[in-house]
Protein backbone atom coordinates (compact mmCIF):
# COMPACT_ATOMS: atom_id res chain seq x y z
CA UNK A 1 0.00 0.00 0.00
CA UNK A 2 1.25 3.35 -0.94
CA UNK A 3 1.98 6.10 1.32
CA UNK A 4 -0.75 8.67 0.67
CA UNK A 5 -2.41 11.47 3.00
CA UNK A 6 -4.62 12.90 0.91
CA UNK A 7 -8.28 12.16 0.80
CA UNK A 8 -10.78 12.21 -2.00
CA UNK A 9 -12.73 15.26 -2.44
CA UNK A 10 -15.83 14.16 -0.55
CA UNK A 11 -14.13 14.29 2.64
CA UNK A 12 -12.11 16.61 1.81
CA UNK A 13 -15.47 19.37 1.95
CA UNK A 14 -15.79 17.30 5.14
CA UNK A 15 -12.79 19.02 6.58
CA UNK A 16 -13.53 22.06 4.50
CA UNK A 17 -16.88 22.47 6.42
CA UNK A 18 -15.42 21.21 9.85
CA UNK A 19 -13.12 23.92 9.80
CA UNK A 20 -15.83 26.65 9.17
CA UNK A 21 -17.95 25.32 11.72
CA UNK A 22 -14.63 25.79 13.92
CA UNK A 23 -14.38 29.15 12.66
CA UNK A 24 -18.01 30.67 12.13
CA UNK A 25 -19.38 29.17 15.43
CA UNK A 26 -16.93 27.33 17.98
CA UNK A 27 -14.14 29.47 18.32
CA UNK A 28 -16.40 31.92 19.16
CA UNK A 29 -18.38 30.21 21.68
CA UNK A 30 -14.95 29.32 23.50
CA UNK A 31 -14.39 33.03 24.13
CA UNK A 32 -18.22 33.84 25.28
CA UNK A 33 -17.76 30.76 27.91
CA UNK A 34 -14.66 32.00 29.13
CA UNK A 35 -16.21 35.23 30.27
CA UNK A 36 -20.04 34.54 30.63
CA UNK A 37 -21.14 37.59 30.24
CA UNK A 38 -23.06 39.88 27.75
CA UNK A 39 -21.30 42.75 25.98
CA UNK A 40 -22.44 44.74 29.09
CA UNK A 41 -20.23 43.20 31.36
CA UNK A 42 -23.94 41.42 32.65
CA UNK A 43 -23.60 37.59 33.51
CA UNK A 44 -26.31 35.50 31.98
CA UNK A 45 -28.80 34.35 34.12
CA UNK A 46 -30.03 31.01 34.10
CA UNK A 47 -32.42 31.17 31.06
CA UNK A 48 -29.51 32.74 29.33
CA UNK A 49 -27.67 29.77 30.06
CA UNK A 50 -30.73 27.87 28.68
CA UNK A 51 -30.41 29.50 26.05
CA UNK A 52 -26.29 28.35 25.37
CA UNK A 53 -27.01 25.00 26.02
CA UNK A 54 -29.92 24.58 23.25
CA UNK A 55 -27.77 26.63 21.14
CA UNK A 56 -24.88 23.68 21.74
CA UNK A 57 -27.53 21.34 20.98
CA UNK A 58 -27.99 22.89 17.64
CA UNK A 59 -24.88 22.61 17.07
CA UNK A 60 -24.27 18.89 17.66
CA UNK A 61 -27.63 18.43 15.34
CA UNK A 62 -25.74 20.53 12.67
CA UNK A 63 -22.90 17.66 13.48
CA UNK A 64 -25.13 14.90 13.18
CA UNK A 65 -26.60 15.80 10.04
CA UNK A 66 -23.17 16.05 8.49
CA UNK A 67 -23.06 12.72 9.13
CA UNK A 68 -19.88 13.44 12.40
CA UNK A 69 -21.14 12.56 15.24
CA UNK A 70 -18.80 10.47 17.16
CA UNK A 71 -16.66 10.19 14.43
CA UNK A 72 -13.86 8.38 16.06
CA UNK A 73 -16.16 5.32 16.32
CA UNK A 74 -16.80 2.76 13.89
CA UNK A 75 -19.92 1.56 12.17
CA UNK A 76 -20.90 -1.26 15.08
CA UNK A 77 -21.04 2.07 17.15
CA UNK A 78 -23.16 4.21 15.23
CA UNK A 79 -19.76 6.10 13.51
CA UNK A 80 -18.41 6.58 10.52
CA UNK A 81 -15.77 4.69 10.46
CA UNK A 82 -13.02 6.82 9.14
CA UNK A 83 -9.92 5.25 9.93
CA UNK A 84 -6.97 6.74 11.74
CA UNK A 85 -5.47 8.81 8.75
CA UNK A 86 -9.45 10.74 8.81
CA UNK A 87 -9.88 11.24 12.01
CA UNK A 88 -6.60 12.65 12.50
CA UNK A 89 -7.29 15.54 9.75
CA UNK A 90 -10.49 16.20 11.69
CA UNK A 91 -8.89 16.36 14.91
CA UNK A 92 -6.05 19.04 13.46
CA UNK A 93 -9.22 21.49 13.20
CA UNK A 94 -11.02 20.52 16.86
CA UNK A 95 -7.34 20.99 18.08
CA UNK A 96 -7.83 24.61 17.84
CA UNK A 97 -10.89 24.79 20.27
CA UNK A 98 -12.14 24.06 23.84
CA UNK A 99 -15.76 22.76 22.93
CA UNK A 100 -15.23 21.16 19.68
CA UNK A 101 -14.70 17.89 20.65
CA UNK A 102 -18.21 18.18 23.05
CA UNK A 103 -19.41 19.63 19.50
CA UNK A 104 -18.74 16.36 17.85
CA UNK A 105 -19.44 14.17 20.53
CA UNK A 106 -15.88 12.64 20.97
CA UNK A 107 -14.74 15.05 23.93
CA UNK A 108 -12.58 13.17 26.55
CA UNK A 109 -12.29 11.13 28.67
CA UNK A 110 -15.83 9.67 27.58
CA UNK A 111 -14.24 8.39 23.68
CA UNK A 112 -11.65 6.47 25.50
CA UNK A 113 -14.58 4.95 27.88
CA UNK A 114 -16.90 4.29 25.11
CA UNK A 115 -13.61 2.04 23.69
CA UNK A 116 -13.49 0.61 26.75
CA UNK A 117 -16.55 -0.16 27.32
CA UNK A 118 -17.42 -1.44 23.20
CA UNK A 119 -14.44 -3.66 23.33
CA UNK A 120 -14.34 -5.44 27.47
CA UNK A 121 -18.02 -4.59 28.30
CA UNK A 122 -21.08 -7.06 28.67
CA UNK A 123 -24.24 -6.40 26.59
CA UNK A 124 -26.14 -5.48 29.85
CA UNK A 125 -22.77 -2.89 30.17
CA UNK A 126 -23.48 -1.61 26.88
CA UNK A 127 -27.57 -1.05 26.96
CA UNK A 128 -26.87 0.84 30.13
CA UNK A 129 -23.46 3.24 30.04
CA UNK A 130 -22.24 2.92 26.30
CA UNK A 131 -25.26 3.48 24.22
CA UNK A 132 -26.39 6.91 26.82
CA UNK A 133 -22.53 7.91 26.39
CA UNK A 134 -22.53 7.62 22.15
CA UNK A 135 -26.04 9.47 22.56
CA UNK A 136 -24.50 12.48 24.53
CA UNK A 137 -26.83 11.54 27.48
CA UNK A 138 -24.49 10.94 30.26
CA UNK A 139 -21.00 12.25 31.22
CA UNK A 140 -17.62 9.35 32.47
CA UNK A 141 -14.61 9.50 33.50
CA UNK A 142 -11.92 7.48 34.54
CA UNK A 143 -10.47 7.27 37.59
CA UNK A 144 -6.86 5.11 37.38
CA UNK A 145 -4.06 8.15 39.02
CA UNK A 146 -3.52 7.78 42.16
CA UNK A 147 -1.51 10.28 44.58
CA UNK A 148 1.02 8.74 45.49
CA UNK A 149 2.09 6.49 42.61
CA UNK A 150 4.36 7.18 39.98
CA UNK A 151 3.52 4.63 37.97
CA UNK A 152 0.38 1.72 38.25
CA UNK A 153 3.01 -0.97 39.56
CA UNK A 154 2.15 1.56 42.80
CA UNK A 155 -1.15 1.26 43.16
CA UNK A 156 -3.10 0.61 46.31
CA UNK A 157 -6.63 1.56 45.57
CA UNK A 158 -8.37 -2.02 46.16
CA UNK A 159 -11.36 -4.12 45.12
CA UNK A 160 -11.95 -7.11 47.57
CA UNK A 161 -14.86 -9.88 46.81
CA UNK A 162 -17.20 -10.08 49.24
CA UNK A 163 -20.17 -12.64 48.02
CA UNK A 164 -22.00 -11.04 45.12
CA UNK A 165 -20.49 -7.58 45.33
CA UNK A 166 -17.31 -6.12 45.15
CA UNK A 167 -16.13 -3.63 47.79
CA UNK A 168 -13.96 -0.41 46.65
CA UNK A 169 -11.25 1.29 48.90
CA UNK A 170 -8.73 3.83 48.16
CA UNK A 171 -7.67 7.20 46.71
CA UNK A 172 -7.57 8.27 42.92
CA UNK A 173 -5.95 11.31 41.93
CA UNK A 174 -6.53 13.65 38.91
CA UNK A 175 -9.99 11.96 37.57
CA UNK A 176 -10.77 14.12 34.93
CA UNK A 177 -14.48 15.17 34.64
CA UNK A 178 -14.95 13.30 38.21
CA UNK A 179 -17.21 15.95 39.04
CA UNK A 180 -19.69 15.92 36.07
CA UNK A 181 -20.02 12.55 35.35
CA UNK A 182 -22.86 9.86 35.75
CA UNK A 183 -20.50 6.87 35.97
CA UNK A 184 -16.38 6.28 36.29
CA UNK A 185 -14.16 3.08 35.30
CA UNK A 186 -12.28 2.18 38.26
CA UNK A 187 -8.92 0.91 38.31
CA UNK A 188 -8.38 -1.20 41.67
CA UNK A 189 -6.04 -4.21 42.30
CA UNK A 190 -7.82 -7.11 42.88
CA UNK A 191 -5.14 -9.83 43.30
CA UNK A 192 -1.72 -7.78 44.81
CA UNK A 193 0.31 -11.53 44.65
CA UNK A 194 -0.33 -11.87 40.75
CA UNK A 195 2.28 -10.75 38.64
CA UNK A 196 2.34 -6.90 37.57
CA UNK A 197 -0.19 -7.70 33.97
CA UNK A 198 -2.77 -9.51 35.88
CA UNK A 199 -3.18 -7.93 39.68
CA UNK A 200 -5.49 -4.89 38.50
CA UNK A 201 -9.61 -5.19 37.31
CA UNK A 202 -11.57 -1.96 36.21
CA UNK A 203 -15.17 -1.44 37.74
CA UNK A 204 -17.85 1.12 36.43
CA UNK A 205 -19.39 2.83 39.70
CA UNK A 206 -21.98 4.94 39.53
CA UNK A 207 -21.12 8.02 40.33
CA UNK A 208 -24.08 8.66 43.15
CA UNK A 209 -23.03 5.78 44.99
CA UNK A 210 -22.55 5.63 49.06
CA UNK A 211 -19.13 5.99 49.92
CA UNK A 212 -17.98 7.56 46.16
CA UNK A 213 -16.39 11.03 47.63
CA UNK A 214 -15.23 14.21 45.62
CA UNK A 215 -12.22 15.46 47.96
CA UNK A 216 -11.07 18.22 45.90
CA UNK A 217 -12.28 19.30 41.91
CA UNK A 218 -8.43 20.11 41.44
CA UNK A 219 -7.69 22.16 37.82
CA UNK A 220 -4.90 23.33 35.67
CA UNK A 221 -2.52 25.93 36.80
CA UNK A 222 -3.53 29.87 36.78
CA UNK A 223 -6.68 28.78 38.18
CA UNK A 224 -7.87 30.31 41.55
CA UNK A 225 -7.16 27.26 44.64
CA UNK A 226 -10.75 28.38 46.09
CA UNK A 227 -12.04 27.02 43.06
CA UNK A 228 -10.96 23.18 44.07
CA UNK A 229 -13.30 23.39 47.26
CA UNK A 230 -15.99 23.81 44.58
CA UNK A 231 -17.12 20.41 44.12
CA UNK A 232 -20.68 20.75 43.24
CA UNK A 233 -22.34 18.42 40.65
CA UNK A 234 -21.59 19.34 36.97
CA UNK A 235 -18.36 21.06 37.28
CA UNK A 236 -15.21 20.56 35.05
CA UNK A 237 -11.96 19.79 36.55
CA UNK A 238 -10.07 16.68 37.52
CA UNK A 239 -11.25 15.47 40.73
CA UNK A 240 -9.41 14.28 43.26
CA UNK A 241 -11.47 10.86 44.65
CA UNK A 242 -11.98 9.00 47.49
CA UNK A 243 -13.38 5.38 47.84
CA UNK A 244 -15.22 4.80 51.12
CA UNK A 245 -16.50 0.95 51.23
CA UNK A 246 -17.86 1.24 47.86
CA UNK A 247 -20.32 -1.49 47.11
CA UNK A 248 -20.79 -2.84 43.50
CA UNK A 249 -22.41 -5.70 42.33
CA UNK A 250 -20.27 -8.35 40.68
CA UNK A 251 -21.47 -7.35 36.86
CA UNK A 252 -19.79 -4.31 37.31
CA UNK A 253 -16.44 -5.68 36.76
CA UNK A 254 -15.35 -4.74 33.27
CA UNK A 255 -13.87 -7.55 31.14
CA UNK A 256 -12.10 -10.08 32.91
CA UNK A 257 -10.93 -10.18 36.59
CA UNK A 258 -7.05 -9.02 36.40
CA UNK A 259 -7.02 -8.00 32.84
CA UNK A 260 -7.68 -4.10 33.97
CA UNK A 261 -3.92 -2.81 32.55
CA UNK A 262 -4.15 -4.65 29.72
CA UNK A 263 -7.41 -3.86 28.91
CA UNK A 264 -6.66 -0.03 29.61
CA UNK A 265 -4.26 -0.27 26.94
CA UNK A 266 -7.54 -0.45 24.13
CA UNK A 267 -8.27 3.38 25.15
CA UNK A 268 -4.28 4.70 25.75
CA UNK A 269 -3.26 4.05 22.55
CA UNK A 270 -5.97 5.24 19.84
CA UNK A 271 -6.04 8.37 22.05
CA UNK A 272 -2.62 9.19 22.30
CA UNK A 273 -2.65 9.68 18.48
CA UNK A 274 -5.84 12.05 18.49
CA UNK A 275 -4.13 13.94 21.21
CA UNK A 276 -1.01 14.00 18.87
CA UNK A 277 -3.51 15.73 15.75
CA UNK A 278 -4.93 17.85 18.50
CA UNK A 279 -1.52 19.07 19.30
CA UNK A 280 -0.75 20.12 15.58
CA UNK A 281 -3.97 22.30 15.63
CA UNK A 282 -2.77 24.18 18.69
CA UNK A 283 0.98 25.02 17.78
CA UNK A 284 -0.45 25.73 13.95
CA UNK A 285 -2.83 27.99 15.59
CA UNK A 286 0.03 29.45 17.48
CA UNK A 287 2.45 29.46 14.99
CA UNK A 288 -0.84 31.73 13.13
CA UNK A 289 -0.88 33.73 15.54
CA UNK A 290 3.04 34.64 15.72
CA UNK A 291 3.13 35.28 12.10
CA UNK A 292 0.12 37.74 12.30
CA UNK A 293 1.93 39.52 15.57
CA UNK A 294 5.65 39.48 13.58
CA UNK A 295 4.00 41.14 10.88
CA UNK A 296 2.14 44.02 12.88
CA UNK A 297 4.37 45.09 15.45
CA UNK A 298 7.45 47.23 15.01
CA UNK A 299 10.74 48.11 17.84
CA UNK A 300 13.13 50.56 16.71
CA UNK A 301 11.29 51.12 13.39
CA UNK A 302 11.74 47.78 11.85
CA UNK A 303 8.62 45.28 11.95
CA UNK A 304 9.28 42.19 13.81
CA UNK A 305 8.83 40.05 10.76
CA UNK A 306 12.30 41.99 9.45
CA UNK A 307 14.64 40.74 12.22
CA UNK A 308 16.25 37.69 11.91
CA UNK A 309 16.32 36.05 14.93
CA UNK A 310 12.62 36.59 14.65
CA UNK A 311 12.40 34.62 11.44
CA UNK A 312 14.92 32.24 12.68
CA UNK A 313 12.30 31.39 15.19
CA UNK A 314 9.28 31.00 12.74
CA UNK A 315 11.33 29.20 10.70
CA UNK A 316 12.15 26.60 13.01
CA UNK A 317 8.49 26.60 14.51
CA UNK A 318 7.47 26.32 10.69
CA UNK A 319 10.05 23.27 10.69
CA UNK A 320 8.67 21.26 13.88
CA UNK A 321 5.39 21.76 13.17
CA UNK A 322 5.54 19.97 9.48
CA UNK A 323 8.06 17.34 10.41
CA UNK A 324 5.63 16.34 13.69
CA UNK A 325 2.47 16.29 11.86
CA UNK A 326 4.18 14.26 9.15
CA UNK A 327 5.09 11.75 12.09
CA UNK A 328 2.00 11.87 13.71
CA UNK A 329 -0.09 10.74 10.24
CA UNK A 330 2.84 8.48 9.26
CA UNK A 331 1.59 6.98 12.25
CA UNK A 332 -2.27 6.87 11.83
CA UNK A 333 -1.77 5.47 8.27
CA UNK A 334 0.12 2.31 9.57
CA UNK A 335 -2.26 1.67 11.91
CA UNK A 336 -5.12 2.04 9.20
CA UNK A 337 -2.62 -0.37 6.72
CA UNK A 338 -1.71 -2.83 9.30
CA UNK A 339 -5.07 -2.96 10.96
CA UNK A 340 -3.96 -3.35 14.66
CA UNK A 341 -1.07 -1.82 17.30
CA UNK A 342 2.01 -3.93 16.51
CA UNK A 343 5.03 -3.18 17.65
CA UNK A 344 6.37 -1.28 15.21
CA UNK A 345 3.10 1.06 15.65
CA UNK A 346 3.33 0.74 19.61
CA UNK A 347 7.42 2.38 18.34
CA UNK A 348 5.83 5.62 16.26
CA UNK A 349 2.97 6.26 19.26
CA UNK A 350 5.61 6.26 21.71
CA UNK A 351 7.76 8.79 19.43
CA UNK A 352 5.02 11.03 18.53
CA UNK A 353 3.51 11.26 22.19
CA UNK A 354 6.85 12.23 23.12
CA UNK A 355 7.50 14.60 20.70
CA UNK A 356 4.26 16.07 20.96
CA UNK A 357 5.51 17.91 24.31
CA UNK A 358 8.25 19.09 22.96
CA UNK A 359 6.68 20.72 20.21
CA UNK A 360 3.92 22.44 21.89
CA UNK A 361 6.55 23.76 24.17
CA UNK A 362 8.98 25.19 21.40
CA UNK A 363 6.38 26.91 19.21
CA UNK A 364 4.20 27.91 21.83
CA UNK A 365 7.15 29.50 23.56
CA UNK A 366 8.15 31.54 20.84
CA UNK A 367 4.66 32.53 20.43
CA UNK A 368 4.19 34.03 23.49
CA UNK A 369 7.83 35.54 23.49
CA UNK A 370 7.24 37.34 19.97
CA UNK A 371 4.31 38.58 21.56
CA UNK A 372 5.91 40.29 24.40
CA UNK A 373 3.73 41.79 27.54
CA UNK A 374 0.49 40.50 25.66
CA UNK A 375 1.64 37.30 25.77
CA UNK A 376 2.22 37.29 29.18
CA UNK A 377 -1.41 38.52 29.72
CA UNK A 378 -4.93 36.76 29.88
CA UNK A 379 -6.50 38.40 26.68
CA UNK A 380 -4.55 35.95 24.16
CA UNK A 381 -5.16 32.60 24.09
CA UNK A 382 -1.62 31.80 24.41
CA UNK A 383 -1.79 31.33 27.76
CA UNK A 384 -4.01 28.99 28.33
CA UNK A 385 -2.24 27.60 25.42
CA UNK A 386 0.74 27.21 27.00
CA UNK A 387 -0.57 24.87 29.69
CA UNK A 388 -0.76 21.74 27.08
CA UNK A 389 3.14 21.85 26.39
CA UNK A 390 3.71 20.19 30.52
CA UNK A 391 -0.11 18.41 30.11
CA UNK A 392 1.16 16.77 27.04
CA UNK A 393 4.37 15.44 28.94
CA UNK A 394 2.42 13.72 31.31
CA UNK A 395 -1.00 12.80 30.11
CA UNK A 396 -1.53 9.16 29.22
CA UNK A 397 1.93 7.90 30.40
CA UNK A 398 5.30 10.71 30.78
CA UNK A 399 7.46 11.27 29.01
CA UNK A 400 10.51 9.63 30.79
CA UNK A 401 8.42 6.37 30.73
CA UNK A 402 7.56 6.79 26.94
CA UNK A 403 11.44 7.38 26.06
CA UNK A 404 12.26 4.48 28.16
CA UNK A 405 9.58 1.93 26.13
CA UNK A 406 10.51 3.13 22.92
CA UNK A 407 14.43 2.43 23.65
CA UNK A 408 13.22 -1.12 24.76
CA UNK A 409 11.05 -1.41 21.52
CA UNK A 410 14.10 -0.47 19.32
CA UNK A 411 16.69 -2.16 20.27
CA UNK A 412 14.70 -5.85 19.59
CA UNK A 413 15.39 -5.23 16.61
CA UNK A 414 19.16 -5.54 17.03
CA UNK A 415 21.54 -8.22 18.41
CA UNK A 416 24.95 -7.45 20.74
CA UNK A 417 28.41 -8.23 19.19
CA UNK A 418 29.97 -11.46 20.53
CA UNK A 419 33.42 -10.17 19.10
CA UNK A 420 35.82 -7.86 21.12
CA UNK A 421 34.82 -4.91 18.97
CA UNK A 422 31.29 -4.16 17.46
CA UNK A 423 30.04 -5.51 14.05
CA UNK A 424 31.15 -1.92 12.66
CA UNK A 425 34.49 -1.74 13.12
CA UNK A 426 36.35 -0.39 10.61
CA UNK A 427 39.44 -2.89 10.62
CA UNK A 428 37.75 -5.88 10.62
CA UNK A 429 35.13 -4.79 7.65
CA UNK A 430 38.50 -3.82 5.72
CA UNK A 431 39.65 -7.18 6.34
CA UNK A 432 36.65 -8.85 5.06
CA UNK A 433 36.43 -6.29 2.26
CA UNK A 434 40.13 -7.72 1.53
CA UNK A 435 39.35 -11.09 1.56
CA UNK A 436 36.77 -10.40 -0.90
CA UNK A 437 37.70 -8.54 -3.22
CA UNK A 438 41.18 -10.52 -3.05
CA UNK A 439 39.09 -13.37 -4.74
CA UNK A 440 37.57 -11.32 -7.11
CA UNK A 441 40.92 -10.27 -8.35
CA UNK A 442 41.73 -14.08 -8.16
CA UNK A 443 39.02 -15.43 -9.92
CA UNK A 444 39.73 -12.56 -12.93
CA UNK A 445 42.96 -13.43 -13.56
CA UNK A 446 41.98 -17.33 -13.65
CA UNK A 447 39.73 -16.56 -16.41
Amino acid sequence: MAIDFSVEPEFQKQIDWVENLVTEDIEPLDQFMSVGTDKHGKALDADGWDAIRAYIKELQQRVRDQGLWGFHLGPDLGGPGLGQVKLCLLNEKLGRTSMGPTIFGCQAPDTGNMELIAHNGTEEQKEKYLQPLLRGEIRSAYSMTEPHAGGPEEFKCSAVRDGDEWVINGEKWYTSNGAAADFLIVMAITDPDKPMLEKASMFIVDSDLQGVEIVRNVHNLGTPLKENYDTSRGRGGHAYMRYNNVRVPASALLGDEGAGFVGSQTRLSGGRIHHAMRAVGVCTKALDMACERALSRRARGDRLADLQMVQADLADSYIQLKQFRLHVLYTAWMIDDIGSYTREIRKEIASIKISAAKVNHDIIYRAIHLHGALGMSNETALGSMWMSAPQMGIMDGSTEVHKANLAKLMLRDYEPSDDLFPTYHLPKLIAKAQDKFSKIVENYHAA
